[in-house]
């Protein structure tokens, strides 16, 4: 574990330092450290030795995932989803159900899995990460209704298709291990912790007998975070839609503690998705790609080429978005971080076509790495008016012809 962590210490370095490349070009941070977890996994050079049952794994994911979802949820509270909800309220009510399915029909012709675990792997490969498309999210020429699409739909979705992955993977499980009254009571109980905790604090927070000052503000959702983890993880409750739950609830009552937070919360989750990346690398080789099937390959392909393009199609019908703008939002469904952790909860599981629906994933996931975010930084200066510089191209250089400005 010390060698990972001096690795990824160091991959980290490189990639603050070419950030401001990166960001003019197809370079891509993510794609770096699923390439060095890649090269060090234990099937490539051995330098560390993860596989996707191991405990360190299974930790990282969990913490990961927990935290990604609280900043997630934090994003958007109950008055900016109403604000911000016609078009992101197509992408999530059509795109998402759409795209879930389409994927399923995909997996259960061409690859052969049964109905149960096909639409597994649909919920699995739902939601969208944007930090694979920060140059089109980040870029101030696209459209703003596109980019708060983009950002609304992405910070959402994580949350929405965990309830489908919970009781997918229930089914998926067998009969004789499916009870829904107890993974009913899980999600129930993890929602009320959820809502419950950090409505209470930010209420006595506002009160006369109890007040957060100087440094003490921004750690409020902190220790809010904390307890919400350590309460559902003693109560049995679902650790993971608690979080969601539990940012939304922040974001809805705590716009203070919610802006307090909000740098810091974007910086610890990016981490985490990196250190995730590297290790869900660190869990492919050419070997493991090698034992996919023709099949699983077309399956891959069609899942970010034909499944979210063909649901957000029939999504925006009559929206008003050009052309331009829903070609964007149908290729940027790039799937990221909350898909890794998902197929490694399968994994854990046990159920029998784990192990498929692992590589199946880990396929999409790389191969969605690798494209959408080495084709933002192009899609986004798309955008651009005819004449202006694209931002890719820098600043123009002074050859000595160009009159000073005044």
């Amino acid at each position: 574990m010390d060698i990972f962590l001096l690795i990824f210490a160091a991959t980290l370095l490189v990639a603050v330092l070419f950030s401001a490349l990166a960001g003019r070009t197809v370079l891509s941070a993510a794609v770096l450290f699923l390439v060095v977890g890649f090269v060090i996994g234990s099937e490539t050079t051995g330098i560390v030795n993860f596989s996707s049952t191991s405990e360190e794994v299974s930790t990282i994911a969990e913490i990961a995932l927990f935290v990604v979802l609280f900043t997630d949820g934090m994003k958007m509270g109950w008055t900016d989803l109403r604000r911000a909800w016609r078009l992101p309220g197509r992408a999530l009510g059509w795109g998402l159900p759409l795209t879930l399915g389409i994927t399923a029909v995909l997996a259960h012709y061409l690859v052969g899995l049964d109905w149960p675990a096909a639409l597994l792997i649909g919920a699995i490969l739902a939601p969208t990460d944007p930090v694979f498309a920060a140059a089109l999210v980040g870029d101030k020429r696209v459209p703003q209704r596109l980019r708060q699409l983009l950002n609304v739909e992405s910070g959402v979705n994580d949350g929405l298709a965990l309830p489908f992955v919970i009781v997918f993977l229930a089914v998926s499980s067998g009969s004789e291990d499916l009870h829904l009254g107890e993974l009913g009571l899980e999600l129930l109980i993890g929602t009320v912790i959820g809502i419950a905790v950090p409505w209470l604090i930010i209420k006595a927070l506002h009160t006369r007998l109890f007040a957060a000052t100087g440094v003490f503000e921004p750690l409020v959702p902190i220790a809010i975070g904390l307890l919400v983890f350590a309460l559902s993880t003693t109560l049995h409750a679902n650790l993971f839609l608690a979080a969601f739950a539990a940012g939304v609830t922040v974001a809805t009552f705590g716009q203070k503690e919610r802006e307090e937070f909000e740098e810091f919360g974007e910086i610890i989750s990016e981490l985490l998705k990196l250190l995730a990346l590297m290790v869900f690398g660190a869990l492919l080789s050419f070997k493991f790609l090698g034992e996919i099937a023709w099949t699983g390959w077309v399956f891959a392909i069609l899942a970010l080429i034909a499944a979210r393009p063909i649901a957000l199609f029939v999504s925006f019908l009559g929206s008003g978005l050009s052309m331009r703008e829903q070609l964007a939002a149908m290729w940027f469904g790039p799937k990221g971080f909350a898909s890794v952790v998902y197929v490694l909860l399968v994994v854990t599981a046990g159920i029998p076509e784990g192990d498929l629906i692992f590589h199946l994933v880990a396929l999409t996931i790389a191969l969605s790495i690798i494209a959408h975010s080495s084709t933002d930084v192009i899609v986004a200066r798309s955008f651009s008016e005819p004449d202006e510089t694209p931002a890719w191209q820098g600043p123009p250089i002074d050859n000595g012809t160009t009159p000073p400005k005044p």
